[in-house]
């Protein structure tokens, strides 16, 4: 039966980079179907990812392939839960469990962006999950209609273009490093049962202070980049305390982080590693628009 996100990607013009991408990823699948996570091959991995901005990422095979690639290099999730920049709301807050409208929190780009659908299975399940693992069940509010903000489907189409994956959404409660890591903590047991937990944020985001050059040459400016390196240094020792100081010890802020929702996902990403203390491995490099696309991957 034809679904709404494949009806919806079927308009896609075929010259667009992301019919491109949807065809490459359908061969890869036809050719060698993505393998289902079982319990043998134990806990996922958290993510943390820069998901680019707005909806940019479909127009870009920098994006495209990278991110498609390291979905593929890892069993396919029974789930997947993010915490997005996006969503900032206290109490903790899930997202709907099968909504029927995405939050194209975007604004200026073509109108064929707000025509994507991204039709995921019922994360019913998945909620419950959630509210279990929650010190305070009850402070878990679940909501009946909010669909997933961009930071969390524009990734998510790139990587599991079929739409095939319970998705749902937690909410970014608090701006604390230490609080956001015992949220991950809670969430660990969930990696055991074959759901991705991803922080998506993007690892440096000083838009108001981007330049017409950074934009059309990407341009990287020196608050970005040593930023970029600052935590590159941080998250190859696994240096937890020294990134919780970011406000105050990296270089380039506030530049780098005008507000700092942007970055706080990786602590909900490093919360849920086995070992927050470990060296992540580093999957996404690079800039664009001037802006770090550093992204990893915590066993």
């Amino acid at each position: 039966m034809t679904t709404t996100t494949t009806a919806a990607d079927a308009r896609i013009p075929a010259a667009h980079p992301f019919a491109t991408h949807l065809k490459r990823a359908a061969a890869l699948e036809a050719a060698e179907p993505h393998r289902p996570w079982t319990a043998q091959d134990g806990p996922l991995p958290s993510l943390y990812l820069s998901h680019g901005g707005g909806p940019m990422p479909f127009e870009s095979p920098e994006w495209l392939t990278p991110l498609h690639d390291w979905a593929r290099a890892l069993p396919k999730p029974k789930a997947i839960l993010v915490v997005s920049a996006h969503w900032e709301s206290a109490p903790l807050s899930v997202s709907a469990e099968r909504p029927s409208e995405l939050v194209y929190d975007f604004g200026g780009f073509d109108a064929l962006y707000y025509t994507f659908r991204y039709d995921t299975p019922d994360a019913g399940e998945l909620a419950r999950q959630v509210v279990g693992v929650m010190p305070d069940t009850g402070q878990v509010h679940r909501h009946t209609s909010r669909g997933l903000d961009h930071g969390a489907w524009v990734p998510l189409k790139i990587m599991y273009p079929a739409a095939d994956i319970p998705v749902l959404q937690l909410s970014l409660p608090t701006e604390d490093p230490d609080r956001l890591l015992s949220i991950g903590e809670r969430l660990r047991p969930l990696r055991e049962q074959g759901v991705l937990v991803i922080g998506s944020g993007h690892m440096t985001h000083g838009l108001p202070f981007l330049t017409r050059e950074m934009f059309l040459e990407n341009k990287v400016p020196g608050w970005s980049s040593d930023f970029d390196a600052w935590a590159a240094d941080a998250l190859g020792r696994g240096d937890v305390a020294e990134l919780a100081r970011f406000r105050t010890a990296a270089p380039g802020m506030p530049y780098a982080h005008p507000t700092v929702e942007h970055f706080t996902p990786l602590f909900v990403a490093l919360g849920a590693a086995t070992d927050p203390t470990a060296p992540v491995v580093t999957t996404l490099d690079g800039y664009g628009v001037g802006l770090s696309r550093r992204s990893f991957q915590a066993a």
